[in-house]
């Protein structure tokens, strides 16, 4: 019976569904700055828009190179069935009337070609290509700016992760630190003040744990929403040691970096390119003032038959080939009153030029301004460094020589915590300089114009 049983039940078991468990698996996805810069610009909607404009550019410039080709049109023609009524006259006032019959095919090709509008088409190619190559160079800077967001992002989730690790560290010395002072408690060496002030040192501590976790968790979906990824992957970063290399140079020279930005800006290059592109509309505006000269060739054929033979026609398709016609000539338009719209045409062409100038202007003068600030700094984030690393040597030796004398009864709580504090934030402070000079390094090659957009 026994045996029965047993066998039933191994049964059951090999019959039941698996389990598939409450939640589906959680996919990981390990990332350094390299790959998130590459997943950023493969799917970001920024470039991908830019990368529309540009194909929007391309086919308009291909629109303008049309218009040097002559414009050629077909048409045709069949008609199966024709039915016509006419009078006769038989004898005065007798009259008759005829019906006809027939079906007819009619061909005709003619072509266009301008000789001269004004210059139009000339002025509208040189913008095109110029407005072509404003939108590649958006395209250049929408790909910087995408590097520099994200690597931003990446930067400020390492830091808040280095923070978190820093938060948990003094949260485990405070918790080690009460567990002693209950000890000490205990053997009648501690106050009940004293361990109470523990207590609540250490739940002070395990409040900021809970405040870093959650500014880590938050900068984890920012880069995330970024990457445009799954939210639901769980981002491992997997820092490579160049990342966060000190560079060698502490104070760049402003007046090398104005010079080399001013060379390497695309978006700059792009704003004198658009510039550029509107001198050339105010030339294509102002050919309406002059006039239109077109050459015209036309082929025509075609022919008809009678459907009860009134009339011995050739058949259709010798028809075709006998009637062949051709035509050519010149036409000529001139428009000498139009209500003064190609005035108000050119004046517009030349308002949109001044403030393009303008806005090329305001970039120009911005970008020697953001590259002082920049510039400044960066020098700045070089030497916090240097007095970060300082502060907490000084600060850990503190804690450790007041820790000592505070477990030996020399030192009171409001000194132990008080040194703790400044070991916490000589840390925290140390890591934000450290991520803050490769950010700031970043930033200073952004505004140069020398930030690579390929890993």
């Amino acid at each position: 019976m026994f045996k029965l049983l047993l066998s039933f039940c191994f049964v059951a078991l090999l019959l039941a569904p698996p389990s598939t468990g409450g939640c589906a698996e959680v996919a990981e996805k390990k990332l350094s700055l390299a790959n998130c810069i590459e997943t950023a610009l493969q799917n970001a909607t920024a470039a991908k828009k830019a990368e529309y404009n540009l194909k929007l550019q391309g086919a308009d410039l291909l629109r303008s190179y049309g218009t040097f080709l002559p414009r050629i049109s077909a048409s045709a023609g069949y008609t199966p069935y024709s039915l016509s009524r006419t009078y006769s006259l038989l004898d005065n006032p007798v009259t008759e009337i005829n019906k006809t019959t027939r079906k007819s095919v009619e061909l005709a090709l003619s072509t266009s070609l301008n000789l001269f509008n004004g210059f139009r088409d000339y002025a509208s190619l040189q913008s095109s290509l110029n407005r072509e190559s404003a939108a590649q160079h958006s395209l250049a800077r929408a790909l910087q700016s995408i590097v520099l967001d994200v690597t931003q992002s990446y930067f400020q989730l390492l830091l808040d992760r280095e923070l978190y690790d820093i938060s948990r560290e003094n949260f485990l010395s405070a918790q080690d630190q009460l567990t002693l002072t209950d000890r000490q408690f205990k053997a009648g060496l501690k106050s009940m003040t004293d361990r109470y002030q523990q207590e609540a040192d250490a739940e002070q501590s395990h409040l900021s744990v809970i405040k870093a976790e959650t500014r880590m968790n938050r900068s984890m979906f920012e880069l995330v929403r970024r990457l445009r990824i799954d939210p639901k992957t769980e981002v491992i970063l997997v820092p490579e040691p160049r990342e966060l290399e000190a560079p060698l140079l502490s104070r760049p020279n402003i007046d090398s970096l104005v010079t080399i930005a001013l060379e390497r800006r695309v978006d700059l290059n792009s704003k004198a390119l658009e510039s550029k592109a509107a001198q050339w509309q105010i030339k294509a505006s102002r050919a309406s003032w002059y006039p239109t000269v077109d050459l015209n060739l036309n082929v025509t054929s075609g022919g008809m038959e009678y459907l009860k033979h009134e009339y011995a026609y050739p058949p259709l398709s010798k028809q075709l080939g006998d009637t062949v016609g051709y035509s050519a000539g010149l036409s000529l338009s001139w428009a000498l009153f139009d209500g003064f719209q190609t005035r108000y045409a050119v004046e517009s062409a030349k308002i949109n030029q001044l403030n393009l100038q303008l806005d090329y202007e305001d970039l120009k003068k911005n970008i020697v301004i953001d590259l002082h600030q920049a510039a400044g700094e960066y020098a700045s984030a070089f030497t916090q460094i240097e007095t970060a690393k300082v502060s907490v040597r000084a600060a850990r030796s503190a804690f450790t020589a007041i820790k000592r004398k505070y477990e030996l009864g020399a030192a009171s709580f409001v000194e132990l915590s008080a040194a703790r504090a400044t070991l916490f934030n000589a840390q925290s402070n140390l890591s934000q300089a450290t991520y803050n000079l490769a950010l700031q390094k970043s930033v200073l090659d952004f505004t140069t114009g020398n930030i690579a957009t390929k890993q």
